[in-house]
């Protein structure tokens, strides 16, 4: 039996970092502006609104005139962060993200909550399992899902600096700490938690403490991970990885999310026109979630650090056998 390496790690709801980042980076920058549709308790900006009354917009339950507002703002000079669950980020404001935000490349960053299974007890209406793979394929924007506070913070004093929208994903309940306060981070840029040279496992999100444990598991067998934080789906850190397989030439992808469309393809599209390489996706496999317990629904779906070192071991065993061929 393996320790678990976070029990007695503070965990934290990405998206109470979040709520923190927003009213820190408002006491700096006067530019910017929050925009919410009635759920600030939900997605952490009422920190901002008690701080910052005059610079806060509740629109009410209108997400796709909250998101046309934010760009009416971003036109004036204003940085806006636009926040609602990401159901509903992604998907009822889809329209007014790619003509009113994305295409003229404007400075609205867009940060929701209730990604993927962390929205457990919610059930598929509120468990956005889409949404990167949605607003992935719209050009000019950027993708990000940190994976705990330290990086959620990052994430959101660094998508000011970013000319265009930024989608920030993040999650309802805690996430363990894994970062420490001050580390570097870039945005666009991966970063290797383990060093290992028979498989890479690339993970996204609250994913990633799963990949971290998966790696243990392994090293207990005698295999190395490599393990990548790949935080910012898009743009994706082609460099890191394709590095990380020319090594391993075996590869995982882990994220709370349809396998379509999010992190997985985007690293098989990167394999495949590059460094052809056995792989294999984690995430959900083209289905809606269901209410139930996050661990739970973690090992229903598929999700698990053992079904994610499951993976590895596979992957390892079929490039073992093309190497025989």
């Amino acid at each position: 039996m393996i320790a678990d390496r976070f029990a007695g790690v503070e965990r934290i709801p990405t998206r109470n970092a979040y709520g923190q980042a927003l009213v820190e980076l408002g006491r700096v920058d006067p530019r910017v502006v929050v925009f919410e549709a009635d759920i600030s308790k939900s997605t952490q900006t009422y920190r901002f609104a008690e701080a910052f009354p005059d610079r806060f917009f509740n629109v009410g339950v209108a997400e796709q005139n909250m998101m046309a507002a934010a760009a009416g703002a971003a036109t004036c000079g204003n940085i806006a962060f636009v926040s609602t669950y990401a159901v509903f980020g992604s998907m009822r404001a889809c329209e007014q993200l790619r003509t009113s935000v994305a295409y003229p490349k404007l400075n609205v960053n867009v940060a929701v909550s209730h990604a993927g299974l962390t929205a457990y007890d919610d059930g598929v209406t509120h468990q956005a399992v889409e949404d990167m793979g949605i607003v992935r394929t719209i050009p000019n924007m950027t993708v990000v899902q940190p994976c705990d506070g330290p990086s959620t913070r990052k994430t959101v004093l660094a998508a000011v600096e970013i000319d265009g929208p930024v989608y920030i994903r993040l999650t309802r309940i805690g996430m363990p700490t894994i970062y420490p306060a001050d580390f570097d981070f870039e945005i666009g840029r991966a970063i290797r938690l383990r060093e290992g040279k028979d498989v890479t496992i690339v993970a996204v999100g609250d994913m990633v403490c799963q990949a971290l444990l998966a790696a243990d598991e392994l090293a207990a067998e005698g295999i190395e991970a490599d393990v990548l934080d790949m935080h910012t789906i898009k743009p994706l850190d082609e460099t890191a990885l394709l590095e990380s397989a020319a090594k391993t030439r075996a590869v995982v992808t882990a994220e709370d999310h349809n396998i379509l469309n999010g992190l997985g393809s985007a690293v098989a599209e990167t394999l495949g026109e590059t460094l052809p390489t056995p792989m294999r996706r984690i995430g959900l496999r083209d289905t809606f979630g269901e209410s139930g317990g996050y661990e739970e629904l973690l090992k229903h779906f598929g999700l698990s650090a053992w079904h994610v070192a499951n993976a590895a071991r596979g992957v390892i065993e079929r490039k073992k056998s093309a190497s025989r061929t």
